[in-house]
């Protein structure tokens, strides 16, 4: 869907990574943060650079963790929690990157251009006495379902219409037995044709969405949300899977 909408856009030259976030990520390569995820995300924002020049300037929500200090402080973070990087450049951002992915965080992302890149770019910033203390919680977004009412829905199926959009390929892996499919980038052409094909699904059921990270759910969710299905649900965690065996991880 998002390669189709970049064609329709103008852009010429489109690829699609199949493989998704995750893979790219375990690979080792960086992934940048959204200004909109940066400035709004439920996460936590880590400033590398010294606390004399996170007291100077810095972004709003970050929290002083120079990078001479990482490694011994760094598991003040919850390991479920998003982390943002930012320092005085793309190679100690990197650096921490490493750190972190090393200790096992899997939701780690750079501002891209570090602190200085945020600021060509016009990015809101505030001085001061800088925060050390991490106090992140985890909050559900909107039309979010949480893991454990989406592991009841595996169970029993009675409860919610369990839809998989992520590709053919990915599917011929492995899916959840019950689960129905419809790849992403064929559900606005085919929604409700698809859903007449699943006996006694109206407008009002309960439907929850899963990919392999969540990326492409929350998208299908506003899909069949414009679209009047006004029970849609969706979940955003690491879904792997095997035949009919799927490891779901927050």
């Amino acid at each position: 869907m998002s390669a189709g909408q970049a064609v329709n856009a103008g852009f010429k030259n489109v690829s699609v990574y199949l493989e998704g976030e995750p893979a790219w990520s375990k690979a080792g390569n960086p992934l940048h943060a959204g200004y909109g995820f940066i400035c709004r995300g439920n996460n936590v924002i880590v400033d590398l650079r010294s606390i004399e020049k996170a007291a100077a300037s810095r972004i709003p929500r970050s929290v002083s963790m120079p990078f001479d200090t990482l490694e011994d402080v760094m598991d003040e973070i919850p390991m479920k929690a998003p982390v943002v990087i930012f320092g005085d450049n793309e190679e100690q951002s990197l650096a921490a990157l490493k750190l972190f992915k090393e200790e096992g965080y899997k939701k780690v992302s750079l501002v891209e251009g570090g602190y200085y890149g945020w600021k060509r770019l016009g990015g809101a910033l505030i001085k001061g006495p800088v925060v050390t203390e991490v106090t992140w919680k985890r909050v559900l977004a909107p039309g979010e379902v949480t893991v454990a009412d989406f592991k009841m829905a595996i169970e029993d199926p009675s409860k919610a219409v369990i839809l998989d959009v992520r590709t053919n390929d990915e599917i011929s892996v492995g899916k959840l037995e019950t689960s129905k499919h419809i790849p992403l980038d064929q559900l606005c052409s085919r929604m409700d044709e698809f859903f007449a094909t699943i006996k006694g699904v109206t407008k009002e059921q309960v439907i929850y969405i899963h990919c392999t990270t969540g990326a492409r759910a929350e998208m299908a969710y506003k899909e069949l949300k414009k679209n009047g299905y006004i029970n849609t649900k969706f979940l955003m965690a690491e879904v792997s899977c095997e035949q009919n065996d799927c490891d779901i991880d927050e």
